[in-house]
């Protein structure tokens, strides 16, 4: 008496179900991602503008006899890091 191995897996209805799921849960969570991305990116410039005012309002309180300052020149005296100035030029964030 033989006996037939059984093989076990899935069908192919099975398969086109699964993928149809993920698919659909891909719709869903790829443009909330995106649109998270841009919203954090608006929240990063108000913050690298409030930054740039306040670090300024502080070299000018330092300073009272000058009555501008450029971004240069805050690096220069570390108001702002490289970094910072490197990002708000990147983004044209300069007044």
């Amino acid at each position: 008496m033989k006996i037939k191995n059984k093989v076990q897996g899935f069908t192919l209805i099975e398969m086109v179900v699964v993928l149809f799921i993920i698919s659909l849960l891909l719709l869903i969570v790829i443009p909330n991602v995106t649109e998270q991305r841009q919203h954090a990116n608006v929240i990063s410039d108000s913050a690298l503008k409030t930054e740039l005012s306040t670090q300024r309002q502080l070299y000018l309180s330092d300073n009272p006899t000058e009555s501008t300052v450029s971004l240069e020149k805050l690096q220069e005296e570390k108001y702002l890091s490289s970094q910072q100035v490197k990002q708000i030029k990147e983004r044209n964030l300069d007044d």
